[in-house]
Protein backbone atom coordinates (compact mmCIF):
# COMPACT_ATOMS: atom_id res chain seq x y z
CA UNK A 1 0.00 0.00 0.00
CA UNK A 2 1.22 3.53 -0.58
CA UNK A 3 -0.30 6.76 0.91
CA UNK A 4 0.00 10.12 -0.48
CA UNK A 5 -1.41 13.51 0.54
CA UNK A 6 -4.18 11.43 2.79
CA UNK A 7 -5.03 9.16 -0.03
CA UNK A 8 -4.29 5.39 -0.31
CA UNK A 9 -3.68 3.40 -3.46
CA UNK A 10 -3.24 -0.15 -3.60
CA UNK A 11 -0.18 -2.26 -5.29
CA UNK A 12 -0.88 -6.22 -5.52
CA UNK A 13 2.56 -7.78 -5.25
CA UNK A 14 1.68 -11.24 -7.55
CA UNK A 15 3.34 -14.23 -10.16
CA UNK A 16 0.60 -13.06 -13.07
CA UNK A 17 0.61 -9.51 -12.73
CA UNK A 18 -0.99 -9.69 -16.11
CA UNK A 19 -4.03 -10.95 -14.89
CA UNK A 20 -5.02 -8.49 -12.71
CA UNK A 21 -7.16 -6.16 -14.15
CA UNK A 22 -9.46 -3.68 -11.32
CA UNK A 23 -9.08 -0.05 -11.57
CA UNK A 24 -7.04 1.70 -9.45
CA UNK A 25 -4.33 -0.86 -8.67
CA UNK A 26 -1.23 -1.37 -9.38
CA UNK A 27 0.12 -4.97 -10.25
CA UNK A 28 3.84 -5.58 -9.97
CA UNK A 29 5.36 -9.07 -10.17
CA UNK A 30 7.26 -10.81 -7.14
CA UNK A 31 7.65 -14.15 -6.24
CA UNK A 32 8.07 -15.41 -3.18
CA UNK A 33 11.06 -18.44 -3.95
CA UNK A 34 12.77 -15.17 -6.41
CA UNK A 35 13.69 -12.97 -3.29
CA UNK A 36 15.26 -10.44 -5.42
CA UNK A 37 12.09 -10.14 -7.28
CA UNK A 38 10.53 -8.67 -4.00
CA UNK A 39 13.15 -6.43 -3.48
CA UNK A 40 11.93 -4.18 -6.06
CA UNK A 41 8.56 -5.15 -6.04
CA UNK A 42 8.18 -3.68 -3.05
CA UNK A 43 10.18 -0.32 -3.54
CA UNK A 44 7.93 2.91 -2.21
CA UNK A 45 5.54 1.32 -0.81
CA UNK A 46 4.48 2.57 2.72
CA UNK A 47 2.82 -0.14 4.09
CA UNK A 48 3.03 -4.22 3.24
CA UNK A 49 0.96 -7.07 3.87
CA UNK A 50 2.18 -10.61 3.61
CA UNK A 51 -0.12 -13.40 2.82
CA UNK A 52 1.15 -17.36 3.58
CA UNK A 53 1.42 -19.47 -0.01
CA UNK A 54 -0.49 -22.48 -0.21
CA UNK A 55 2.90 -24.88 -0.15
CA UNK A 56 2.39 -27.68 2.38
CA UNK A 57 6.25 -28.93 2.94
CA UNK A 58 7.29 -28.15 6.27
CA UNK A 59 10.07 -25.26 6.60
CA UNK A 60 8.74 -23.68 3.00
CA UNK A 61 6.23 -21.11 4.42
CA UNK A 62 8.79 -19.92 7.18
CA UNK A 63 11.85 -19.94 4.31
CA UNK A 64 8.99 -17.81 2.39
CA UNK A 65 8.62 -15.19 4.98
CA UNK A 66 11.71 -14.86 6.39
CA UNK A 67 12.76 -13.84 2.51
CA UNK A 68 9.88 -11.73 2.12
CA UNK A 69 10.32 -9.64 5.63
CA UNK A 70 14.18 -9.63 4.40
CA UNK A 71 13.36 -8.15 0.80
CA UNK A 72 10.90 -5.76 2.53
CA UNK A 73 13.39 -4.23 5.47
CA UNK A 74 16.12 -3.97 2.58
CA UNK A 75 13.48 -2.32 0.08
CA UNK A 76 12.84 0.36 2.68
CA UNK A 77 9.09 -0.47 4.00
CA UNK A 78 8.41 0.90 7.04
CA UNK A 79 5.34 -1.23 8.27
CA UNK A 80 4.90 -5.14 7.78
CA UNK A 81 2.29 -6.49 8.04
CA UNK A 82 2.22 -10.56 8.94
CA UNK A 83 -0.87 -13.11 8.17
CA UNK A 84 -0.09 -15.78 10.74
CA UNK A 85 -2.08 -18.44 12.62
CA UNK A 86 -3.56 -19.12 15.94
CA UNK A 87 -1.64 -21.20 17.61
CA UNK A 88 1.71 -19.96 16.32
CA UNK A 89 4.33 -21.61 18.84
CA UNK A 90 7.83 -23.13 19.79
CA UNK A 91 7.01 -26.59 18.43
CA UNK A 92 8.29 -30.25 16.37
CA UNK A 93 9.69 -28.36 12.85
CA UNK A 94 6.90 -30.63 10.91
CA UNK A 95 4.06 -28.89 12.44
CA UNK A 96 2.64 -26.03 10.36
CA UNK A 97 2.89 -23.62 13.50
CA UNK A 98 6.43 -23.96 13.67
CA UNK A 99 6.75 -22.30 10.49
CA UNK A 100 4.25 -19.41 11.58
CA UNK A 101 6.57 -19.19 15.00
CA UNK A 102 9.41 -18.95 13.02
CA UNK A 103 8.22 -16.46 10.77
CA UNK A 104 6.79 -13.84 13.75
CA UNK A 105 10.07 -14.03 15.52
CA UNK A 106 11.83 -12.93 12.02
CA UNK A 107 9.24 -10.03 11.66
CA UNK A 108 9.71 -9.18 15.22
CA UNK A 109 13.70 -8.99 15.05
CA UNK A 110 13.58 -7.25 11.61
CA UNK A 111 11.06 -4.81 10.59
CA UNK A 112 11.37 -1.29 12.40
CA UNK A 113 7.24 -1.47 12.57
CA UNK A 114 5.34 -4.32 12.68
CA UNK A 115 1.52 -6.29 13.28
CA UNK A 116 0.59 -9.38 13.15
CA UNK A 117 -2.88 -11.09 12.42
CA UNK A 118 -3.14 -14.87 13.57
CA UNK A 119 -6.12 -16.47 11.31
CA UNK A 120 -7.96 -19.21 13.15
CA UNK A 121 -9.09 -22.56 11.08
CA UNK A 122 -10.93 -21.33 7.56
CA UNK A 123 -14.46 -22.01 7.42
CA UNK A 124 -13.81 -22.72 3.60
CA UNK A 125 -11.48 -25.69 4.50
CA UNK A 126 -13.99 -27.30 6.68
CA UNK A 127 -16.73 -26.95 4.31
CA UNK A 128 -14.79 -29.32 2.09
CA UNK A 129 -14.24 -31.77 4.96
CA UNK A 130 -17.99 -31.62 5.64
CA UNK A 131 -18.60 -32.24 2.14
CA UNK A 132 -16.47 -35.54 2.47
CA UNK A 133 -17.82 -36.55 5.53
CA UNK A 134 -21.44 -36.64 4.43
CA UNK A 135 -20.12 -39.22 1.89
CA UNK A 136 -19.52 -41.75 4.46
CA UNK A 137 -21.98 -40.28 7.55
CA UNK A 138 -19.47 -39.94 9.99
CA UNK A 139 -17.10 -37.04 10.93
CA UNK A 140 -14.47 -37.93 12.67
CA UNK A 141 -11.55 -36.25 14.70
CA UNK A 142 -8.45 -37.28 17.40
CA UNK A 143 -10.42 -36.11 20.07
CA UNK A 144 -13.77 -34.00 20.89
CA UNK A 145 -12.16 -30.95 20.04
CA UNK A 146 -13.78 -26.62 19.96
CA UNK A 147 -12.55 -24.45 17.17
CA UNK A 148 -13.56 -21.22 16.29
CA UNK A 149 -13.66 -21.46 12.61
CA UNK A 150 -13.34 -18.16 10.49
CA UNK A 151 -14.19 -17.39 7.21
CA UNK A 152 -11.49 -16.22 4.38
CA UNK A 153 -13.68 -12.67 3.20
CA UNK A 154 -13.56 -11.80 7.54
CA UNK A 155 -9.76 -12.30 7.70
CA UNK A 156 -9.74 -10.20 4.32
CA UNK A 157 -11.79 -7.25 5.89
CA UNK A 158 -9.47 -7.06 9.13
CA UNK A 159 -6.61 -6.84 7.28
CA UNK A 160 -7.44 -4.11 5.14
CA UNK A 161 -8.69 -2.42 8.13
CA UNK A 162 -5.79 -2.87 9.87
CA UNK A 163 -3.77 -1.64 7.09
CA UNK A 164 -5.70 1.28 6.76
CA UNK A 165 -5.85 2.24 10.42
CA UNK A 166 -3.35 3.34 12.60
CA UNK A 167 -2.15 2.86 16.31
CA UNK A 168 -1.41 -1.09 15.42
CA UNK A 169 2.04 -1.15 15.59
CA UNK A 170 3.40 -4.23 17.79
CA UNK A 171 -0.24 -5.29 18.10
CA UNK A 172 -1.08 -9.48 17.24
CA UNK A 173 -4.60 -10.03 16.59
CA UNK A 174 -6.30 -13.46 16.34
CA UNK A 175 -9.05 -13.05 14.11
CA UNK A 176 -11.81 -15.84 14.79
CA UNK A 177 -14.92 -16.77 14.53
CA UNK A 178 -17.97 -16.04 17.03
CA UNK A 179 -18.17 -19.34 18.75
CA UNK A 180 -16.07 -22.57 19.01
CA UNK A 181 -17.77 -25.44 18.23
CA UNK A 182 -16.98 -29.18 19.59
CA UNK A 183 -16.71 -31.89 17.13
CA UNK A 184 -20.85 -32.91 18.25
CA UNK A 185 -21.47 -29.56 17.61
CA UNK A 186 -20.38 -29.53 13.80
CA UNK A 187 -21.37 -32.79 12.79
CA UNK A 188 -25.05 -31.59 14.40
CA UNK A 189 -24.71 -28.10 12.21
CA UNK A 190 -23.32 -30.09 9.23
CA UNK A 191 -26.48 -32.31 9.24
CA UNK A 192 -28.79 -29.52 9.79
CA UNK A 193 -27.73 -27.31 6.90
CA UNK A 194 -27.35 -30.26 4.59
CA UNK A 195 -30.63 -32.31 5.61
CA UNK A 196 -28.77 -35.74 5.95
CA UNK A 197 -27.62 -37.33 8.93
CA UNK A 198 -24.23 -37.08 10.37
CA UNK A 199 -22.63 -38.44 13.41
CA UNK A 200 -19.23 -37.50 15.05
CA UNK A 201 -16.41 -40.20 15.81
CA UNK A 202 -13.09 -39.71 17.54
CA UNK A 203 -10.58 -41.95 16.33
CA UNK A 204 -6.53 -42.94 16.89
CA UNK A 205 -3.92 -40.85 14.97
CA UNK A 206 -2.42 -44.38 13.84
CA UNK A 207 -6.39 -44.92 12.28
CA UNK A 208 -5.86 -41.30 10.62
CA UNK A 209 -2.89 -41.98 8.94
CA UNK A 210 -3.86 -45.12 7.53
CA UNK A 211 -6.97 -43.65 5.89
CA UNK A 212 -4.61 -40.80 4.37
CA UNK A 213 -2.16 -43.60 3.35
CA UNK A 214 -4.92 -45.87 1.63
CA UNK A 215 -6.01 -42.38 -0.50
CA UNK A 216 -2.47 -42.27 -1.84
CA UNK A 217 -2.39 -39.20 -0.58
CA UNK A 218 1.70 -37.21 -0.78
CA UNK A 219 3.44 -37.37 2.45
CA UNK A 220 3.16 -33.28 2.71
CA UNK A 221 -0.33 -33.76 2.81
CA UNK A 222 -0.69 -36.18 5.28
CA UNK A 223 1.84 -35.01 7.65
CA UNK A 224 -0.44 -31.43 7.11
CA UNK A 225 -3.77 -32.83 7.83
CA UNK A 226 -2.50 -34.94 10.58
CA UNK A 227 -0.66 -32.32 12.14
CA UNK A 228 -4.00 -29.88 11.73
CA UNK A 229 -6.02 -32.84 14.10
CA UNK A 230 -3.53 -33.07 16.34
CA UNK A 231 -3.55 -28.87 16.79
CA UNK A 232 -7.46 -28.91 16.93
CA UNK A 233 -6.95 -31.45 19.73
CA UNK A 234 -4.25 -29.40 21.74
CA UNK A 235 -6.74 -26.25 21.23
CA UNK A 236 -5.02 -24.41 19.21
CA UNK A 237 -7.84 -23.19 17.26
CA UNK A 238 -10.32 -23.03 20.44
CA UNK A 239 -10.32 -19.08 21.13
CA UNK A 240 -13.00 -16.18 20.50
CA UNK A 241 -11.98 -13.28 20.31
CA UNK A 242 -14.05 -9.66 19.05
CA UNK A 243 -10.37 -9.08 16.65
CA UNK A 244 -12.48 -9.02 13.04
CA UNK A 245 -14.88 -6.74 14.26
CA UNK A 246 -12.49 -4.12 15.72
CA UNK A 247 -10.29 -4.09 12.39
CA UNK A 248 -13.20 -4.31 10.20
CA UNK A 249 -16.30 -2.91 11.28
CA UNK A 250 -18.62 -5.79 11.71
CA UNK A 251 -18.86 -9.05 13.37
CA UNK A 252 -17.47 -12.10 12.07
CA UNK A 253 -19.52 -14.27 10.11
CA UNK A 254 -21.08 -17.64 12.02
CA UNK A 255 -19.97 -21.33 10.82
CA UNK A 256 -23.83 -22.08 10.13
CA UNK A 257 -24.27 -18.76 8.00
CA UNK A 258 -21.55 -19.80 5.60
CA UNK A 259 -22.37 -23.69 5.64
CA UNK A 260 -25.94 -22.46 5.07
CA UNK A 261 -24.59 -20.93 1.32
CA UNK A 262 -22.81 -24.06 0.55
CA UNK A 263 -24.75 -26.52 -1.74
CA UNK A 264 -24.45 -30.25 -0.66
CA UNK A 265 -24.47 -33.07 -2.66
Amino acid sequence: MVQAAGQHSVVTITRTPEKIAIDDVEARFGDYDQPSSLIEAYKGLDRLLLIPSSEVKPGRRSEQFIAAIDAAVEAGVPHIVLISSTGARNTEKTNIAYDYFVSEQHLMRKASKWSILRMNYYSEYFIMDAQMSLAYGVLSGLTESKVAFVSRDDIATAAAGLLLGDDHEGAIYNGTGPESLTGAQRAELIAKVSGKPLSFITIPVETLQDQLQQGELPAEIINLVVNTQQNFSNGDYDIVTGDIEKLSGRPARSLESILSTTTFQ
